[in-house]
């Protein structure tokens, strides 16, 4: 199989292609003018295009499903070259806002969901991904490919900035160096520009790469997926806890360096009278004393086989009051998608049982 051309970054492609000034020109292609194949890349000569065709693969995922909902928001299912399938997410977060004279007053902003392995050896309980097992990793350039065929699909222009969360099927920091290697490609200047401080890794806390990827100092932001307040709740959730269990994350957390407006964001899957009570509350705001924190309460997203329920709106609500009141920023992330397969693995489930 080819490398791919999206493997690597602008000074790496440099050494591989000559003159060097050519490799800016094909980065241009790649992530400026999202070209699908190198034929379309006019100002190449023809002898570099048929070398460029003879070594690097640019095809390196089709979109095999899309459903999209009413919200806006688009759940993608890549197949893969050797037939696996991976998902990715679209969220409209805010619609275009236009003037009355016609012209846009505020343009739309947009986060990516993309996934970091087909599968995940994580194993959470509440997750679909987990079913599967773990496959692979994904590579680099299948990292960014998810991206560019996005922003392809969707007309989204060049200079339109989006936030990238890594936080679709599999685990981000158990694929530990593509992973670090695409937020580097993303954030090129002359590719797809995608500031450090517009990507969120969200991990489910394997507590020795956070303490690693804190020395890296990347500038990017970090989500946890924390998901409970005591180490039994959470080993039934995530197994992996029993590995690294929460007071390993909390030490890595507080090491970690934070942009000064920034903050540590914590993820909280809220599921009916397992962790909704104002006790887990309690807990909570004990556990996250001395970090910069904002929790983000999730409705846990029933799917069928599930034994977990969605939590009543009103305990919501009574959970996020009761952090607030006492000093904890905290929010309820909006639902987008309940009308599609917007659960991770929910629509990679559907394809593989025949179900459209």
């Amino acid at each position: 199989m080819q490398q791919s051309i999206y493997d690597f970054t602008l000074d790496e492609l440099k050494e591989q292609l000559k003159p060097s000034f050519r490799a800016k020109q094909v980065y241009n292609w790649l992530y400026k003018k999202y070209a699908s194949s190198f034929e379309e890349m006019k100002n190449i000569p023809k002898d570099l295009k048929e070398n460029l065709e003879k070594n690097y693969d640019i095809q390196l995922m089709q979109i095999v499903k899309k459903e999209i909902s009413t919200d806006g928001s688009i759940k993608y299912l890549f197949k893969l070259r050797d037939g696996l399938t991976v998902e990715a997410v679209l969220l409209l977060m805010k619609k275009k806002q236009i003037a009355e004279d016609g012209s846009i007053e505020k343009s739309e902003k947009y986060t990516v969901c993309i996934s970091s392995q087909v599968g995940c050896k994580v194993g959470c309980t509440f997750c679909l991904t987990a079913k599967g097992g773990f496959v692979r990793n994904l590579t680099v350039g299948e990292y960014i490919s998810q991206i560019v065929n996005i922003k392809r699909d969707n007309n989204i222009p060049e200079n339109k900035s989006l936030n990238i969360v890594y936080m679709g099927m599999g685990e981000p920091l158990d694929n530990y160096k593509n992973f670090i290697k695409a937020v580097k490609i993303f954030s090129e200047l002359d590719g797809l520009a995608i500031s450090r401080r517009r990507q969120t890794v969200s991990t489910s806390g394997i507590s020795s790469k956070i303490e690693k990827l804190g020395n890296e100092d990347l500038g990017i932001q970090l989500a946890i997926s924390l998901h409970a307040v005591d180490d039994e709740l959470r080993s039934e959730l995530i197994p992996m806890n029993k590995a690294y269990n929460i007071e390993s994350i909390i030490d890595a957390v507080k090491k970690f360096p934070v942009d000064t407006r920034k903050k540590v964001m914590f993820e909280y899957l809220v599921i009916k009278n397992k962790n909704d009570d104002l006790k887990s509350a309690d807990k909570l705001i004990k556990l996250l004393n001395g970090i910069k924190a904002k929790v983000n309460l999730i409705y846990f997203n029933p799917y069928p086989g599930t034994s977990y329920q969605r939590p009543e709106s009103k305990d919501m609500v009574k959970f996020q009051e009761y952090l607030i009141k006492r000093g904890l920023l905290c929010t309820i992330r909006e639902s987008k998608g309940l009308d599609i397969s917007a659960a991770c693995g929910q629509l990679k489930e559907k394809e593989m049982n025949g179900n459209s």
